[in-house]
């Protein structure tokens, strides 16, 4: 019978925390969860060791902890390399492409970015995840592809609340399109699911809406239309083509 899995992580956050819950779960020997003070024989008898933290003190707490045979250092930062855990040996990167907003965040079968040693890989599995490999010097472009999808998908969400609200209706209205937009992308890619007045070409719907919004809201409105036009014009191949008319909103 092989010996589960001995994991000991630095960071008693929502990463740092949903990871040694979801790894629990899923068998492995979770020793302890540290914070950050004297952890300079952290990595001794850990197969893996998981630094948590903020991602400016990683290469510091990296540097604090003495390497341990048979240890792999890893962090969960989505825009650092694999230089940060220096002077560790065996290193690897575990970012989970997931939205963590509590300790308990679950993480099973999520996406996740791995470089370095192979038992990234072996974590991912552990959690019934799917992992792709994202190389050091593509580490900063990836994870701000992660944010715009998560984090700036929230701020306009906060947008489309606000002006909502300017109507009288509330944000749950607008939810269920949100989820079947996200499912018709996951059909048909971003240029297929695109609809609207920007997909149509309907100029004097797109003016009558800068009409009536805020100066802070029209901002917003005028450069998700440019992203929009900057997408058909990708789809179609040739810039400046007038979009083929979509039904929709």
């Amino acid at each position: 019978m092989v010996a589960a899995r001995a994991v000991r992580i630095i960071g008693p956050g929502r990463a740092g925390l949903s990871l040694a819950r979801g790894l629990d779960k899923a068998g492995c020997v979770v020793l302890d969860v540290l914070g950050r003070g004297d952890v300079a024989d952290a990595g001794v008898g850990a197969d893996l060791l998981v630094i948590a933290t903020p991602d400016d003190v990683v290469a510091s707490v990296a540097a604090s902890v003495a390497p341990a045979d048979g240890c792999v250092v890893a962090h969960l930062a989505g825009a650092l390399g694999l230089d940060v855990l220096a002077p560790h040996r065996r290193r690897a990167s575990i970012h989970p492409l997931r939205s963590l907003p509590t300790t308990s965040s679950d993480l099973a079968g999520a996406w996740f970015a791995v470089a370095g040693d192979p038992l990234a890989g072996e974590v991912v599995a552990d959690l019934d995840g799917r992992l792709v490999e994202v190389a050091d010097d593509d580490r900063t472009t990836y994870h701000a592809a992660a944010v715009m999808a998560s984090n700036h998908l929230v701020a306009l969400l906060g947008a489309v609340e606000r002006v909502a609200a300017r109507a009288g209706v509330p944000l749950d209205a607008f939810l269920d399109l949100v989820r079947g937009t996200v499912d018709n992308v996951s059909a048909l890619g971003p240029a297929g699911a695109l609809t609207g007045p920007v997909a149509r070409g309907d100029r004097d719907t797109v003016a009558r809406h800068l009409a009536v919004l805020p100066e802070a809201e029209r901002t917003t409105y005028e450069a998700l239309n440019a992203a929009a036009t900057h997408l058909l014009s990708g789809a179609s191949g040739a810039p400046g083509d007038h979009p083929r008319p979509r039904a929709g909103l």
